[in-house]
């Protein structure tokens, strides 16, 4: 219950960030500029690699090999199943990129609004994932507070670049016509499936505790798949793509340093 109540908290204040940003809505007329959301993107590309290595793969490898295993067999099988996985829902929920004009996916007749919606949510899913997780390892591991510190720095990583992410959904659902309230619920919600996929994460960890380094293997691939195919190739659109790198290079940061600071 602990457990639940640490992962609930953390997967919580992602949650409450991407709520914060989708508030912005109520105090901006327009979209965040080209540049601005480049950086945002690159900052939150920056945040999930770092994330994926020092809070994920790392501890996977360290948690195979404390249980005799080969260290990187369940960090490299899990990264292939959780890539694995992001490609099949890419391919098969449709969804619409702040920006595209095209959707991806399957042939959908959902609204823009939704599409726009589906694609951040999308994201969100291993963010969620990752968060509950650290949490697990850390309950698994209850003497040792350092994992605690871990896993809080990782909430507070992935919460920090969610307040751009939740801007990006609320700002575009209300240039193509919706509400401010509407533009600011739908934003929030996007990040509802984080608290969920946290928990339930959370749950399947704790009831299969050997499958711990597969699990976070598998939260690193998703969130590598989410950078690569998505937010760096978004990050560079246009001219001056220093900018975006440069958000990338900043968001590493700052998680890589929340990580080995609280950790």
């Amino acid at each position: 219950m602990k457990t639940l109540l640490w992962a609930a908290g953390g997967t919580g204040f992602t949650f409450l960030m991407t709520t914060l940003g989708a508030a912005v809505v109520f105090f901006f007329r327009r979209q965040a500029t080209a540049m601005a959301q480049r950086i945002f993107l690159g900052f939150a590309a920056g945040v999930m690699t770092a994330a994926a290595v020092w809070s994920l793969l790392i501890p996977a490898i360290e948690e195979a090999e404390a249980a005799g295993m080969v260290g990187w067999i369940p960090a490299a099988g899990g990264f292939i199943v959780g890539v694995g996985l992001m490609i099949a829902l890419d391919g098969l929920l449709p969804h619409l990129h702040p920006g595209a004009r095209e959707p991806e996916g399957a042939k959908s007749k959902l609204k823009r609004t939704s599409l726009l919606i589906f694609a951040v949510t999308l994201h969100n899913i291993p963010e969620g994932m990752a968060v509950g997780l650290s949490f697990a390892l850390a309950a698994q591991h209850g003497e040792d507070p350092a994992l605690y510190a871990a896993a809080m720095a990782l909430a507070i990583g992935i919460g920090i670049q969610n307040f751009p992410e939740g801007a990006a959904v609320a700002l575009p659902l209300r240039q193509e016509g919706a509400s401010r309230g509407r533009a600011f619920l739908y934003g929030s919600l996007s990040g509802l499936v984080e608290p969920v996929f946290g928990i339930l994460t959370v749950l399947i960890a704790g009831t299969i505790q050997p499958l711990m380094p597969w699990l976070l293997s598998f939260a690193a691939g998703a969130m590598i798949y989410v950078v690569v195919e998505e937010l760096i190739p978004e990050a560079h659109l246009g001219d001056h793509s220093n900018i975006g790198t440069l958000g990338v290079m900043g968001g590493f940061l700052v998680m890589m340093v929340l990580d080995v600071a609280l950790g």
